[in-house]
């Protein structure tokens, strides 16, 4: 793996992503399975450089995401001693026993919640034209282990909108040329960026999102839903599970805990959930829901704890992605 090396082998993703049809197929106990092919918990989550692409007026765009190795376990982990970048020269952090928290710098609008499996094209950071050869390096420590990803201009790490679409599957992992001109799709949320509510109280959330080129646009593929056994235990056809084009939304919860956020209606996931019927993009048999007539999509969202949280709005075609964040503050109800 190349160093920063946070592109995954697409031959292991793929592996692990037919874990849920494995386990049926084969003549192994479910633990015997998992044991093999991968793991519900107990396995680390590493942080991933993207890559990086240049924007108009000289600077660079780096892109981050992250792996969680299990397919069930959801990690906390406040921006700190275990989850901060740092800014350093080239080969600053190679050594993953320094420590190089600095408070000032540690937050670059990283997670704090973790989702299991493979989140891709999460977040970005905007870098100068003078940037040169250093480095922004994230550290995520989980399970007692260090990783760390590293953002460097190199030449190998430059992408475009169709390498991202190809890392994520999008449109039904095709290659066409037309993706390199790709446009991401708008997004709006309705009402202040930050709000305030007490445990139990629902915060109401309407997004408004539209894609403006059209493309890629959504297509009769008819249905995926498995016709036969032998289709139904199969894996994937390719080394990268695929979503289906179209423009789709759905909240997360970014920051805080997300087992006491309760989404209405509920919400597809975001993560690269590849087992089927798994309410997800890239789970066979999901066909993309068409949007909204208005193009409004309408949710609530409840706290039953109190805290800071930051809810993540996501708007995709299936091949690039737009992000929103709404901040809220969670009292206690009133006595």
């Amino acid at each position: 793996m190349r160093r920063g090396g946070s592109r995954w082998f697409e031959g292991v993703r793929g592996l692990l992503a037919s874990l849920a049809f494995l386990v049926v197929v084969q003549p192994l106990t479910a633990q015997d399975a998992v044991g093999r092919f991968a793991s519900l918990r107990g396995e680390i989550a590493s942080p991933a450089y993207e890559g990086w692409w240049p924007n108009d007026d000289g600077s660079f765009t780096l892109f981050f995401g992250y792996m969680n190795s299990n397919w069930e376990q959801e990690y906390e982990i406040p921006v700190g001693p275990d989850n901060y970048f740092t800014l350093t020269e080239a080969g600053g952090l190679d050594d993953l026993e320094l420590e190089a928290l600095e408070a000032a710098v540690a937050d670059q609008g990283q997670p704090t919640h973790f989702y299991p499996r493979r989140n891709p094209f999460l977040f970005t950071v905007r870098v100068p034209a003078d940037f040169g050869d250093k480095e922004w390096v994230w550290t995520l420590r989980t399970q007692g282990k260090t990783n760390r990803a590293y953002a460097l201009l190199s030449s190998d790490y430059r992408m475009d909108p169709q390498v991202m679409s190809t890392e994520v599957g999008g449109n039904f992992g095709s290659l066409d040329d037309r993706l390199r001109t790709n446009m991401p799709p708008e997004l709006e949320v309705e009402g202040d960026d930050h709000r305030s509510v007490r445990v139990g109280e629902p915060v109401r959330l309407v997004a408004i999102a539209s894609d403006p080129d059209n493309y890629p646009a959504p297509r009769e593929v008819g249905s995926r839903a498995p016709r036969t056994l032998e289709a139904l235990y199969r894996g994937p056809g390719g080394s990268v599970v695929q979503s289906g084009p179209g423009l789709r939304f759905a909240w997360s919860v970014y920051r805080g805990p997300a087992s006491v956020v309760a989404f209405a209606p509920v919400q597809m996931k975001t993560w690269m959930d590849s087992r089927v019927w798994a309410n997800s993009p890239w789970s066979p048999p999901h066909v993309i829901p068409e949007p909204p007539e208005d193009g409004r999509w309408v949710s609530e969202a409840v706290f039953q704890e109190p805290g800071d949280y930051v809810l993540r709005g996501v708007a995709s075609d299936g091949s690039q992605f737009t992000y929103k964040n709404i901040f809220v503050t969670v009292t206690r109800p009133a006595l």
